[in-house]
C-alpha cells in the first residue's frame, strides 16, 4: 500500500542542545511524526524557509500539517499585541502561512493542530482571541498539558471522523476569535471556544485546536493520511 510522505512544519530554536552540542536548530517534538507513522504515512520536516519555495515544496509532499508553537503575531490580522501574548516566530509565520496558500491553490489535504489552527483561520482572513484561561494545562504546572470535552457539530467532517463528545489534550491561551470566511466550526468546547475548524468542499482541510499527537486517538490522521493517500494516487494516475 502507498505510504503518503506528509510535510510537517518545525520550530526554529535559537538554542537547542543535544549531546555535548548546544546550536540553533528546527526541532520537532517526536510524537508528531510517530503520529503520521503509526496512521500509515512518511514524515518529511519542512522548517521555516524561503516563502517563495512554499508551492515547491508542497508539490512534493502529499498532505500537509501545521504543528503547534508560539502566538501568531496580531498583526498579521490587523491587532494590537495583548501583553500576554507570545513573542513572535516571524519566520513560522510568513513560511506556514505560505504553506497553506500553496496547499490551498493545489488541493492537498491540510491539518492544522493548535497554532495550526490558529494560522489557518488568520491565514484565510480571521481573527484569534489573544488570551483565554483555563485551557493551557493545570494551574501552576507550566509545560503540563490538562484535558478537556470536545463536542463534534453534526453533518462536519470532524463529526464524520470522531462523532461522540472526547475529552482531548490539550494547552494553548489563543483561540478563533471570528471565522475566516469560508471556514466552519467543527467542534466546541464546553465554554464555548472554537476547538476545530473546517473548510466545507472536496479539498480536505481541518483544524483542531488540541495537540492529537500527545493523545491514542489516531482517527483525524489516519483521515489526513487515507486523503493524502487518495491525493497522491489521482496524481500519479
Amino acid at each position: 500500500m502507498h505510504e503518503p510522505l506528509i510535510g510537517v512544519t518545525t520550530y526554529l530554536e535559537p538554542a537547542a542542545r543535544w549531546g555535548v552540542w548546544e546550536l540553533p536548530a528546527a526541532v520537532l517534538p517526536s510524537a508528531y511524526p510517530r503520529l503520521v507513522q503509526r496512521s500509515g504515512g512518511l514524515t518529511a520536516l519542512l522548517p521555516p524557509d524561503d516563502p517563495a519555495k512554499a508551492a515547491a515544496v508542497v508539490a512534493r509532499v502529499d498532505g500537509l500539517v501545521i504543528a503547534g508553537g508560539a502566538d501568531v503575531d496580531p498583526g498579521l490580522y490587523g491587532a494590537e499585541r495583548d501583553f500576554r501574548t507570545g513573542p513572535p516566530a516571524h519566520e513560522r509565520d510568513t513560511w506556514e502561512v505560505a504553506l497553506l496558500r500553496a496547499a490551498r491553490a493545489a488541493g492537498t489535504p491540510v491539518l492544522g493542530i493548535c497554532r495550526g489552527m490558529q494560522l489557518l483561520n488568520v491565514a484565510l482572513g480571521g481573527t484569534l482571541t489573544q488570551h483565554l484561561d483555563g485551557h493551557a494545562g493545570p494551574f501552576g504546572k507550566a509545560g503540563v498539558l490538562g484535558e478537556h470535552t470536545v463536542t463534534p457539530v453534526p453533518d462536519t467532517l470532524y463529526a464524520s471522523l470522531v462523532p461522540e463528545e472526547a475529552s482531548v489534550p490539550t494547552y494553548h491561551h489563543q483561540a478563533v476569535d471570528r471565522l475566516a470566511p469560508g471556514l466552519v466550526a467543527s467542534a466546541y468546547a464546553e465554554d464555548g471556544t472554537v476547538e476545530a475548524v473546517e473548510l466545507p468542499g472536496a479539498q480536505w482541510v481541518l483544524g483542531v485546536q488540541w495537540h492529537p499527537e500527545m493523545g491514542d486517538d489516531l482517527r483525524i490522521m489516519r483521515a489526513l493520511v487515507t486523503a493524502a493517500r487518495a491525493g497522491a494516487a489521482v496524481s500519479s494516475a
